[in-house]
């Protein structure tokens, strides 16, 4: 059963660079000049773009989709068109690649411009009213930005570059050729407001060069290049930005705390700025360069020594801009996030001009519920959950918008609730749990799998089998929210084929044993646990069941999943009153291993294996001696802490589910006030050693407006 709908270019055909569709890392641009009227823009394309008038960004695209569908940005330009002549830019990079942010298809871009009914530019062979152009400002050949990402931003700037996004190039037009038909559906996505957000400056310093003992490594790119990962390889590289920022030498800042129209850097030094919070953000600027190199790099905090490390999260947060002198007008590619920027001026003097980020973020005019609370420390904590709601919720649920910008299930569980709180609709949810639908099969995984994050190319084969539960149980609470029928039941084959996966590994008491790939319960020590037969896994496998038993009226399942509540609470309880993470097969026979974790007895009492009325004990010990204070007073130190995701999350939901209110807003200050206080933002982990920004944490904001602190 389709459940989107289709959309048809009247005129525009899908094109690019001929004979490069499938080439890493190429980019085009597909320039319009027209005069100032009503006009409306409707694009798509492989892998993604930035749409520029008259050289000013105005949106980034288009919303993701599923293998064999694309959607289509329509987008009102009339607002922008304020110049006699207006020159409409989309520059689009196509990366061919795998990754967790984009799919691996061939590259495209396919664009008409409508004005009073009528086709006024439209792309194709044939086509009229575009120009087009090959980005070669931009290096092809370069280090991946990060495992889950595609490639890192590098440019060479030259008189004239990018000239064509902004007035008319003498620059010779690129040979682009028609690319095969495709199935284009409608967006049906809110659409950014694209904020200008201002950095302050808070310091300078000088810089000079020398060879290091070491330089940047990501192990997890040691197969770059093979089947398993596209990219190119060191021998192949062009340049390696990584290597070379590695180079410098950054002496102590001077403090400083000048305001700026024009930011001026000396040649070999570098200055310090600074945004209110983390933002996720294009940046965008105009440069008047010497002949010399300027480096942006950023990252979400400084680190112990106070300094910027631009790789702390294995990723390459160095935009790299070689020059020749000259000015000109700085979009990049793609959005990063950031709350420290250093720029860094190599070889030459430079001065940059109204230096800011778009904001790439859910837009603030959707939001119609706001906190109501007078509290200063749940504002600041509100407020750090709305930014990392709004730029982990653009095209899809994202875990973070920056290492990665995934859509990792599980993550978007908790997500999809706060989209619902503060917009009373399920808009992005909807398209993103339409994106699971929309392939007949995902490739590299077994049949009845779900893949771990999506839209992504998974060439490892690996896949987390417990994300795919997570996929159903959001499926019933978007149920709940929309009473959209028909996408549920369009959900059926999808959902049924997943439990006829799992069957295969259940054991003689109906348990899941040796599952395969990765297995994940949670960031600590539980997710050493998760072999033989894992009792958190089997815990939201019984949910899993009774979920689809009462989706699809399934009966049977739902004795299944009650039948596994029982098997699960009688083996897997300990003398010692908490639940055992894991048994092992011992000569034929499932042996408690004895270790427990936090993380396990919270699944528990999430997935209602345990009650309050079941094992009140273990419920008030879990209330009085666990949670963020427990870090200071190891109380009960044989069980192994949990982390933020998931384990406090089902800790604080079980308070809220128990009606445990103040409790719950004890929690809700002890964990998350650091975080605010630090970056304006929540975290993946309790600590910084990951993303400083990450979409499940969001679900703060559904906390609170539990607690009636939201109007």
């Amino acid at each position: 059963m389709k459940t989107y709908t289709d959309f048809s270019f009247k005129n525009a055909l899908p094109v690019w660079q001929k004979g490069r569709e499938t080439e890493m890392n190429v980019s085009l641009c597909a320039v319009a000049q027209i005069k100032a009227c009503k006009a409306t823009l409707y694009a798509s394309a492989a892998s993604s773009y930035v749409i520029s008038v008259n050289g000013k960004l105005i949106a980034h695209g288009p919303a993701r989709c599923g293998h064999g569908c694309y959607r289509v940005d329509e987008i009102d330009l009339s607002k922008h068109l304020t110049s006699e002549n207006n020159f409409i830019a989309i520059r689009t990079a196509g990366y061919a690649i795998n990754s967790y942010a984009y799919l691996d298809v061939p590259s495209f871009i396919c664009a008409e411009i409508v004005s009073d009914g009528k086709i006024i530019a439209f792309t194709g062979e044939s086509g009229s009213g575009f120009s087009y152009y090959d980005v070669s400002e931009r290096v092809q050949k370069v280090e991946k930005y990060s495992y889950q990402r595609t490639f890192s931003e590098d440019y060479k700037l030259y008189p004239g570059a990018f000239d064509y996004e902004n007035s008319v190039s003498g620059r010779e037009n690129a040979i682009i050729s028609n690319c095969e038909s495709k199935h284009f559906i409608q967006r049906n996505i809110p659409y950014g407001d694209y904020e200008t957000l201002l950095p302050r400056i808070v310091g300078r310093g000088s810089v000079s060069y020398s060879e290091k003992d070491n330089y940047y490594h990501n192990p997890q790119l040691d197969d770059i290049g093979s089947e398993f990962q596209k990219g190119y390889t060191d021998q192949q590289l062009e340049e390696k930005v990584s290597k070379e920022f590695g180079l410098i030498d950054f002496y102590e800042i001077h403090p400083s705390s000048e305001s700026f129209e024009f930011i001026s850097i000396s040649s070999d030094t570098y200055v310090d700025l600074e945004f209110e919070r983390n933002y996720t953000g294009i940046f965008e600027f105009e440069l008047e360069a010497g002949d010399g190199i300027l480096y942006l790099s950023f990252d979400e905090i400084r680190n112990e020594s106070n300094a910027i490390d631009p790789f702390r999260m294995s990723c390459v947060n160095v935009l790299k801009y070689e020059c020749k002198k000259g000015a000109y007008k700085v979009i990049c590619a793609e959005p990063y996030t950031l709350k420290h920027l250093k720029i860094t001026a190599k070889g030459a003097d430079f001065k940059i001009k109204s230096l800011s980020m778009k904001k790439i973020a859910f837009p603030a005019s959707e939001i119609t519920k706001k906190l109501i609370s007078d509290d200063p420390i749940i504002k600041k904590i509100y407020d750090a959950a709305l930014e990392s709601f709004c730029s982990n919720t653009v095209d899809i649920y994202m875990d973070c918008p920056s290492r990665e910008r995934a859509g990792w299930l599980c993550d978007s569980f908790f997500t999809s609730r706060v989209e619902n709180v503060l917009t009373g609709k399920s808009r992005v949810e909807r398209a993103y749990l339409e994106n699971f639908l929309i392939p007949d099969k995902f490739k590299h995984l077994p049949d009845g799998a779900i893949p771990m994050c999506y839209p992504a190319d998974h060439n490892h084969g690996s896949f987390i089998p417990n994300w795919a539960m997570w996929y159903v149980l959001e499926l019933s609470e978007y149920l709940e929210r929309t009473d959209d029928r028909e996408f549920i039941d369009a959900a059926k084959e999808r959902v049924y084929a997943l439990l006829k996966y799992f069957k295969g590994f259940e054991n003689e008491f109906g348990l899941l044993e040796k599952l395969e790939k990765w297995v994940f319960v949670e960031w600590s020590k539980a997710n050493k646990l998760v072999q033989e037969v894992n009792f958190p896994t089997n815990m939201l496998y019984s949910a899993l069941k009774r979920t689809v038993s009462k989706l699809y009226n399934d009966p049977e399942l739902g004795i299944e999943g009650d039948a596994l509540i029982d098997v699960i609470r009688k083996m897997s309880m300990t003398e010692s009153g908490f639940f055992c993470d894991n048994a092992n097969r011992i000569d034929g026979k499932l042996v408690l291993s004895g270790e427990r974790t936090e993380a396990c007895q919270y699944y528990a009492f999430y997935f209602d294996i345990a009650t309050r009325d079941t094992h009140p004990d273990l419920f008030e010990m879990l209330i009085e001696d666990f949670g963020f204070e427990r870090r200071n007073n190891n109380k009960h130190p044989e069980i192994y802490f949990a982390n933020a995701f998931i384990g406090n999350y089902l800790r604080l939901d079980i308070l809220e589910r128990y009606g445990l209110y103040d409790e719950l807003l004890k929690n809700i200050k002890s964990y998350f006030e650091y975080m605010a206080d630090t970056t304006g933002t929540l975290w993946e982990y309790e600590s910084t050693n990951a993303s400083c920004n990450h979409g499940f944490a969001s679900h703060v904001i559904y906390w609170l407006d539990k607690l009636k602190l939201c109007k």
